[in-house]
């Protein structure tokens, strides 16, 4: 069985395209959410994955777009967020606005024999808890609890395949909006229960167009393009500067 592995696109909808282009024979699909925010098409991402993913839990811009609460986003990627959301919102209808904030925060599935935990952060506070996957003995305490094979988690936006003893972790990285410095979408595909990290290039100049159009504020909209260009972040917005 190939199973996908997606987390953080963020409503950009060519990276998540590009993915599905370079892993068009898979058996299943699991996401780990914050499908929407910062990206300039949430409405594209979310019928995607409303139509063709079962498996799918909710991150905590998920949570901010459907039930209008803060995603608690540090520093400047706070106002990257607020002024994205607040233009992209409109996109989406109410319906799925409430698709988004209805989504569980934990999902258990197995395949091929792997019991598999499904959790956007971390298990001890599933929506905002930033852990990257250097952190192993924070993460060994957090697994404590955890009767899985695999953990599957995303939010830092860091790939990473971490072994803790009684289980693997797996951050599939972000997809479409990558912070390690490699600009290329980011994620996992596990193969008869071994979980692969995988990235794929993708157009980044027609979705720095598409962030260009939808009106965002020109210091947001230029930090924005530098992490699509660069996967890191060279111009943070002008309130993050004053701080």
């Amino acid at each position: 069985m190939r199973v996908l592995v997606l987390s953080d696109i963020h409503g950009n909808i060519d990276a998540l395209e590009a993915v599905l282009a370079a892993e068009p024979a898979v058996d299943r699909v699991l996401c780990l959410g914050d499908t929407v925010d910062y990206g300039p098409a949430p409405d594209a991402t979310v019928r995607w994955i409303r139509s063709s993913v079962e498996d799918v839990i909710r991150g905590n811009h998920d949570n901010a777009m459907g039930l209008g609460e803060d995603c608690r986003s540090a520093g400047p990627f706070h106002r990257l967020s607020v002024e994205s959301r607040r233009r992209t919102s409109p996109f989406l209808t109410d319906d799925e606005r409430a698709y988004l904030g209805a989504l569980p925060i934990l999902r258990r599935v197995q395949l091929d024999g792997k019991r598999i935990e499904m959790v956007h952060a971390t298990p001890s506070d599933p929506l905002y808890r930033y852990l990257p996957p250097s952190s192993e003995e924070e993460w060994r305490r957090e697994a404590a609890g955890v009767d899985a094979d695999l953990l599957l988690v995303g939010h830092t936006h860091l790939p990473g395949l971490v072994d803790l003893g009684t289980m693997q972790l797996v951050n599939p990285g972000s997809v479409g909006f990558p912070r390690s410095g490699d600009p290329r979408a980011s994620y996992s595909v596990i193969v008869d229960g071994v979980p692969e990290l995988r990235k794929v290039a993708y157009d980044v100049n027609q979705a720095v167009r598409r962030l260009w159009q939808i009106g965002l504020p020109h210091d947001v909209t230029r930090s924005i393009e530098s992490i699509y260009l660069d996967g890191e972040l060279r111009f943070p917005p002008a309130a993050a500067r004053q701080q």
